[in-house]
């Protein structure tokens, strides 16, 4: 049995959830605009990514280059591409936990596991 306020009621539900899906839509955008940057080794070595995830630049000083350790500079480049990975959750978590009561992100991708995402998406549990 439905009351008499109930498309009203119904039209406010909708209205409600196309402002939140705005919002969420707003911040994912500004999260794959925002670039956040990692480092090692005393900045040695800079990894920048999106906040989605996708590396758009990395800087080794010529100083960390040392052809009898490779093994040092590969740990420097995972070192600080692990960091900026880390900063970029932590963005997401900023600018999309609060639209979603910090649920989902973690979940399904990103640093806890589950599927990475792909490019243009948001890691972290991609709640998108």
């Amino acid at each position: 049995m439905t009351e008499p306020n109930m498309p009203t009621d119904m039209q406010d539900l909708i209205r409600q959830a196309a402002e939140v899906q705005a919002q969420l839509q707003q911040a994912q955008q500004e999260l794959l605009a925002t670039e956040v940057t990692g480092t090692a080794g005393g900045e040695l070595v800079k990894v920048t990514m999106t906040g989605g995830a996708e590396i758009t630049n990395l800087e080794i000083k010529p100083e960390a280059v040392d052809p009898e350790d490779v093994e040092s500079l590969q740990d420097l480049i995972l070192a600080a591409y692990r960091d900026a990975h880390n900063k970029a959750g932590q963005l997401a978590q900023e600018k999309i936990g609060p639209l979603t009561g910090g649920s989902g992100l973690g979940q399904q991708g990103g640093p806890t596991g589950g599927q990475p995402a792909g490019e243009g998406e948001i890691p972290f549990g991609g709640i998108f």
